[in-house]
C-alpha cells in the first residue's frame, strides 16, 4: 500500500487548514536548532524554510519566522498575522505548491516540541462564577461564596513567568509551609494537596504603550491566539499563605501550557455570548454592543488516562477581552509574549469541574507522585469541523530534599 500523502487528511481532522496552530519544534538531526512551525494534520510545517520554497507568498516575512521562538511573529501585529496565515493556508491546500512544500512537512512523532514563545509576564484570572462559588462555599461555608467585588471586575493576580513550562515537562511536587486549623504552628514539607486547574490561556502579540489602556474593541489587535493551560496548585501551601496578599508559592512552582497556539482567527465559528450578567458593568467592561466575547471551547481532563471532567469554557462569566481591558485600565502596558489565563474553568454540572478541590469538595484525594494529568480541548469550526487545541500534559515527580529539613 502506498504511503499516504501528508496533504491528505482524514475527514474532519481537527488540525486541518481551518486551524493551522503555531508552535516551535526541533528535529533529531539538528536537535539544538529550534524552528517555528505550523501543525497540519499529523505533521508540522517548517515555517523557517517556507520563504525559500514559496518566496513570492511569504518572503517579506522571512525574518519573523527564522528565530527559535514565536515572539518576532507575535510582535508583528494582526495584518502580518493574517498575511502569513493566508500564505500557510495556500501552501498546504494549493496542489501547485506540493512539490515545494512536501519536504518541509515533518511527522509529529519524529520532532520534539518546545515552549512556543518566551513568556514576558503572566497573569492568572478567576473568571468562572461556578468555580468561584464552589471554592467560596468550601472555604467559607458560613459566609458569602463570592466576594463583593467579583461581579464588578475580573479578579486576577500576577504569576511567575519563569515557571511557565511546555507540555510534557515533569512537575516537581513543591515544598512549603502548611498549617491546618488543628495545627498549633505551621509545618514544612511536600504539598499533600497538589491539584490541577484546567484553564485557557491567551498569548499577547502586539505590545501597548505604558499609560495607554487597551479597550475591549482592541482585543484582536493585541491577542495573537489561544492555548491550553494547567495552572498547578498546592492547596495546602496556598491556604496558609494567601491571606492577605493572595497566591504565591502555592502557585508559582509550575504552569504548563500546550505546544500549539491557535490563532484567534481560527476560532471565529466558536464565538458565543457569555452568560447573562446580573450586575451592571462599568463602561470599560461593558461589551454588550461588541462581538460575542465568549468562546465555545470544550475541555477534557484526564488523570492517569481516566476522564474526570469536561469543563465548558463557554460558561465563563468574564471574557478574555474584559480581562485584557481590566488588566490595562490602570495604564499597565502589554509586552509581546505576555500570557494571561482564564482561571479554573468549571461548569454548573458535577462532571464539569476544573480542579480536584471542586471535584472532591475539598476532601481529596489529590495528586500522588507518578500521576499524569492531560488536558485536551476542541472548539467548533466551519461546516461542523472541530478545531483542535492540542494537549497539555504533566507527570508529578517527588519533592526534592530541602537543606535543613527532613522529608516526612
Amino acid at each position: 500500500m502506498p504511503e499516504q500523502s501528508p496533504f491528505e487528511l482524514a475527514e474532519g481532522d481537527p488540525f486541518g487548514p481551518h486551524n493551522l496552530p503555531y508552535g516551535v519544534f526541533s528535529t533529531t538531526d539538528v536537535p539544538d536548532q529550534r524552528r517555528v512551525g505550523v501543525r497540519y494534520g499529523s505533521h508540522v510545517l517548517d515555517l523557517s524554510a517556507l520563504p525559500s520554497a514559496l518566496p513570492a507568498a511569504i518572503h517579506p516575512h522571512a525574518e519573523l519566522l527564522a528565530g527559535p521562538t514565536l515572539n518576532p511573529l507575535l510582535a508583528a501585529g494582526r495584518p502580518v498575522w493574517q498575511q502569513i496565515r493566508a500564505a500557510v493556508h495556500s501552501a498546504v491546500t494549493d496542489p501547485a505548491h506540493r512539490d515545494e512544500v512536501a519536504p518541509l512537512l515533518h511527522p509529529l512523532d519524529e520532532v520534539t516540541l518546545h515552549l512556543p514563545f518566551e513568556v514576558a509576564d503572566y497573569v492568572d484570572f478567576y473568571s468562572s462564577e461556578h468555580h468561584a462559588t464552589n471554592v467560596g462555599r468550601i472555604f467559607r461555608p458560613n459566609g458569602a461564596a463570592l466576594p463583593p467585588n467579583w461581579k464588578h471586575l475580573p479578579i486576577g493576580y500576577h504569576g511567575r513567568a519563569g515557571t511557565v513550562v511546555a507540555t510534557g515537562t515533569p512537575v516537581v511536587r513543591p515544598n512549603g509551609q502548611r498549617k491546618t486549623p488543628a495545627d498549633e504552628a505551621p509545618t514544612f514539607g511536600p504539598s499533600t494537596r497538589l491539584d490541577i486547574e484546567a484553564e485557557v490561556g491567551f498569548v499577547v502579540g502586539a505590545p501597548s504603550a505604558l499609560h495607554e489602556p487597551v479597550g475591549l474593541d482592541s482585543f484582536r489587535d493585541h491577542v495573537f491566539g489561544v492555548c491550553l493551560v494547567n495552572d498547578w496548585s498546592a492547596r495546602d501551601i496556598q491556604a496558609w499563605e494567601y491571606v492577605p496578599l493572595g497566591p504565591f508559592l502555592g502557585k508559582s512552582f509550575a504552569t504548563s501550557v500546550s505546544a500549539w497556539i491557535t490563532p484567534l482567527d481560527a476560532l471565529d465559528e466558536a464565538r458565543t455570548a457569555p452568560p447573562a450578567r446580573d450586575v451592571p458593568l462599568l463602561p470599560y467592561l461593558d461589551d454588550a454592543a461588541l462581538e460575542p466575547g465568549g468562546i465555545d471551547i470544550h475541555i477534557e481532563v484526564r488523570v492517569n488516562d481516566a476522564v474526570v471532567s469536561r469543563p465548558p469554557f463557554s460558561a465563563m462569566y468574564w471574557t478574555a477581552a474584559q480581562q485584557l481591558a481590566h488588566m490595562t485600565v490602570n495604564g499597565a502596558s502589554l509586552r509581546t509574549g505576555d500570557l494571561f489565563a482564564s482561571g479554573t474553568v468549571s461548569g454548573p454540572d458535577p462532571d464539569q469541574l476544573g480542579c480536584l478541590l471542586e471535584l472532591t469538595e475539598g476532601k481529596g484525594p489529590y495528586l500522588q507522585d507518578g500521576d499524569e494529568v492531560t488536558l485536551t480541548a476542541w472548539a467548533p469550526g466551519p461546516a461542523g469541523v472541530r478545531i483542535g487545541l492540542g494537549e497539555v500534559t504533566g507527570r508529578i515527580l517527588p519533592a526534592p530534599a530541602v537543606p535543613g529539613h527532613e522529608t516526612p
